[in-house]
C-alpha cells in the first residue's frame, strides 16, 4: 500500500466562535423519524439552535447545509428551504456541502472561512440525514426497459458503501485495518461494549439531553408559501431520546456473526443506522461581544482550525490519524495537549486503528459514547460530534479538543476547538 504522506490543507481561524449547537434525537433506521424528510429534520434543528442561542434569524448572513442521500425529490433545495423555513431573510443565500461522512466538519470549515474573510458575520450550519429514506434507485432506465434485460434498481444505501476503485466496501476497509494493526474481534467487541456503556451512562446522567431538541408533530409556516412540517407516526406525540444506546455486554456482542467470515466487524460493533438533524451557529468575535452583552451568554467554544487529508481508499478509516497530525502540526500543539477526542466510530476496528496509530489515551476518547452506540447520520455526524465535544470540554473544564472522522473514498478530516474558560 502507498505510504501515508503529511499532505492536505488546513484552514486556520483567528476569531471564529460556535455560539451554540443542538440536534434531534438519533432514531434507529425505520423508526419514529423514518417518514420525516431530511429537510424537515434540518428545519427543526435550525429553528431550535436559533432559539437556544437567543439570536434572531434576521442576524444570519449565510446558510450552509449538508445532506448525503436524497430523502425526497426536493433535495436540491434542501439548504434554501432550511434557511427560509427557519426564518432567515429572503436575501440570504444558501449552499449545499458534501464531504460524505466529513460533511458536518466541512460545514464548520466553510462557515469559518466565510466569517474570517468578512463575507459573513453569522452563519447557520445544518446537517440532516435520513438513512431510512435512502432510495431504491436506478441510473440505467431513462431510455426505457429492454425486453429480457436486467432491471437495474438497487438499494442506494448499500451500494453507496462500495468504493469501485479498490473494489471493496467500507466494512472491508475496516477489515484491512484490523489486519494491518493486529486488531482482534475480541478487542473490537470490547470497544463496542464500552461505547454502549458510556452512551447509556451519558443518557442516564442527562448529558445527552442537554444537546437534544425533542421532535414533535408540528407545522413549519412560511408566509406566502406552502407549509412544511413533521408528522410522527402512530400514537407518538414526542421523540426525545436516542434510541440505539443499550447495555451490550461483550458476551452478547461476541455471539453476533461477522459480516465477512473470519472478520472482526459485525452489526453490533459498527456504527448504527439512524435518522437525525443537527445545527450550530458560528459567528465572528465582534458579533460574540455584542451577543454576550445582550444575552448574558458565552459561546460554546472557539473554532481554531480544520484539517483535511487524503489516504488510500482501501484503508480509508485511518483518515483521522493524518488529519489530526496535520492539524496539530499547523497549530503548534502536541497530542498530549488535547484533553478530549470525538472520533466517529464508523467501525470499531477503524477507530481502534486510529487510536493505535496515534497512540491515543483511550480515557480521552468518545467519553460519552460514540457512533456504535448512538448512530452515524452521515451529514449530521460532524456537527453532532463537535457540539458534543464542546459541551464535554466545558463540563470537564479542559482547554483543547478535537473532533474527527474518516471519509469514504480515502479522506480524513479533523477540527480543533478551544475552551477559553480553561485557558
Amino acid at each position: 500500500m502507498p505510504a501515508l504522506k503529511r499532505k492536505g490543507f488546513v484552514s486556520l481561524f483567528h476569531d471564529v466562535w460556535m455560539l451554540d449547537g443542538v440536534r434531534t434525537p438519533m432514531v434507529d433506521y425505520c423508526g419514529a423519524l423514518g417518514h420525516v424528510s431530511p429537510t424537515d429534520l434540518g428545519i427543526k434543528a435550525a429553528r431550535a439552535v436559533l432559539q437556544r442561542a437567543g439570536i434572531s434569524a434576521q442576524d444570519i448572513d449565510s446558510v450552509i447545509a449538508g445532506n448525503m442521500a436524497p430523502g425526497d425529490f426536493d433535495q436540491f433545495v434542501l439548504p434554501r428551504h432550511i434557511g427560509l423555513y427557519a426564518g432567515v431573510p429572503m436575501e440570504v443565500p444558501a449552499i449545499m456541502v458534501q464531504r460524505i461522512c466529513g460533511t458536518g466538519f466541512e460545514l464548520f470549515r466553510q462557515a469559518g472561512e466565510q466569517i474570517q474573510s468578512g463575507a459573513a458575520e453569522v452563519a447557520l450550519m445544518v446537517g440532516a440525514e435520513s438513512m431510512t429514506r435512502n432510495p431504491i434507485a436506478s441510473f440505467e432506465h431513462r431510455t426505457g426497459f429492454k425486453l429480457g434485460a436486467p432491471v437495474g434498481f438497487k438499494d442506494f444505501m448499500w451500494e453507496a458503501l462500495l468504493d469501485p476503485a479498490p473494489g471493496i466496501n467500507m466494512i472491508q476497509t475496516a477489515e484491512n485495518l484490523a489486519k494491518k494493526y493486529g486488531i482482534t474481534r475480541e478487542q473490537v467487541d470490547a470497544f463496542a461494549s464500552s461505547s454502549f456503556a458510556k452512551a447509556v451512562a451519558a443518557q442516564q446522567s442527562g448529558f445527552h439531553a442537554g444537546e437534544i431538541v425533542p421532535v414533535i408533530t408540528e407545522k413549519f409556516e412560511l408566509q406566502g408559501y406552502k407549509p412544511r412540517g413533521i408528522r410522527l407516526q402512530g400514537k407518538l406525540t414526542e421523540v426525545a431520546l436516542d434510541t440505539h444506546a443499550r447495555i451490550s455486554p461483550v458476551q452478547v456482542l461476541a455471539k453476533l456473526r461477522a459480516v465477512y467470515e473470519g472478520g472482526v466487524q459485525t452489526g453490533g460493533n459498527s456504527a448504527a443506522l439512524v435518522d437525525a438533524g443537527a445545527a450550530a451557529v458560528v459567528a465572528s468575535g465582534d458579533y460574540v461581544k455584542s451577543w454576550t452583552a445582550a444575552q448574558g451568554k458565552k459561546p460554546l467554544a472557539r473554532v481554531l482550525a480544520v484539517a483535511a487529508v487524503g489516504v488510500p481508499p482501501e484503508i480509508m478509516g485511518i483518515g483521522p490519524a493524518p488529519a489530526i497530525r496535520l492539524l496539530l502540526e499547523r497549530c503548534s500543539l502536541t497530542l498530549d495537549q488535547i484533553d478530549r477526542f470525538e472520533i466517529n466510530e464508523a467501525q470499531g476496528a477503524q477507530t481502534l486503528a486510529v487510536a493505535k496509530e496515534l497512540g491515543l489515551d483511550m480515557a480521552k476518547l468518545n467519553v460519552n459514547g460514540g457512533a456504535i452506540a448512538l448512530g452515524h447520520p452521515l451529514a449530521a455526524t460532524g456537527v453532532r460530534l463537535t457540539v458534543t465535544l464542546a459541551r464535554e470540554m466545558q463540563r470537564a473544564g479542559v482547554r483543547y479538543g478535537i473532533s474527527s472522522a474518516c471519509v469514504g473514498g480515502g479522506q480524513g478530516i479533523a477540527l480543533l476547538l478551544e475552551n477559553p474558560e480553561a485557558a
